[in-house]
């Protein structure tokens, strides 16, 4: 029998904020770019493979904003839906899935409690856990610094043993999102999705950078990540996941045909 060939995807992510989309660069300044369920109706008529909400209001950190959208969201899509920011517990978790959210995406409550990714893991499944990871890139060390509380607070945990941890806890993919790429559309971090990939054996979902359709194939084939995550390249060119997909299979990137 032959080799499964692992399918790579293409997910737009979207930031909410009191309930619009927004695009920020590097977690700082942000502009309004849409409503969120027009914006999935138009995902969804793309080909996107799925898609992530993110609920980035720093003073609101609860799920409750990401349940009002998922209701709408889910009337007007046909795609897995992952959404996070807010994920605090096993509760806050229980409450996505069962409302409709095919995985939730926990990121800052995981350095204080890795538990709490087993304990969604086993209700739930660990394809229905992802844990983000914020990163930037330590210029005087070279080292990669994780953070969290929405890139505002520097964790002391090296990110080989945070991933050994989490995905030892149950993840059952990583979204690593380079902080110092967020937004500037110059291209992947190749290294920190290289290092990543090499470290952990569950799919690994790139983001942060996309401008254009080479780096998508470049952060691709470079650091052999599962799929790749796009906000302003999506928000600000006129790029689509159908065009990229065309794009990407012409270098033999291979993807889930509809």
């Amino acid at each position: 029998m032959g080799r499964t060939v692992l399918k790579k995807r293409i997910i737009p992510i979207q930031l909410l904020l009191e309930g619009r989309l927004v695009k920020t660069k590097q977690f700082g300044a942000h502009r309004d770019v849409g409503d969120p369920v027009s914006s999935s109706r138009v995902y969804d008529a793309q080909n996107a493979d799925e898609l992530v909400f993110l609920n980035i209001n720093r003073s609101l950190r609860e799920v409750d904003p990401l349940l009002e959208l998922l209701d709408r969201v889910s009337a007007v899509t046909f795609m897995p839906l992952a959404l996070g920011g807010g994920v605090t517990s096993f509760g806050s978790a229980a409450c996505l899935i069962r409302s409709g959210a095919d995985k939730v995406v926990v990121n800052s409550a995981v350095y204080s409690d890795y538990d709490l990714i087993a304990r969604i893991a086993d209700a739930f499944g660990s394809q229905a856990v992802i844990v983000g990871i914020d990163v930037r890139l330590d210029g005087g060390s070279g080292e990669h610094v994780l953070y969290s509380d929405c890139g505002r607070r520097a964790e002391s945990i090296a990110l080989d043993e945070h991933l050994k941890r989490a995905v030892a806890a149950g993840a059952g993919e990583i979204l690593v999102n380079s902080i110092d790429r967020d937004g500037m559309m110059l291209g992947y971090d190749i290294p920190l999705l290289t290092k990543v990939v090499a470290a952990v054996r569950v799919p690994v979902i790139g983001c942060g950078g996309a401008g254009h359709y080479n780096h998508l194939k470049d952060a691709f084939l470079e650091s052999r990540v599962s799929a790749l995550a796009c906000g302003s390249m999506f928000n600000f060119t006129d790029s689509n996941p159908i065009r990229a997909k065309a794009f990407l299979s012409n270098y033999g990137i291979p993807f889930k045909t509809v």
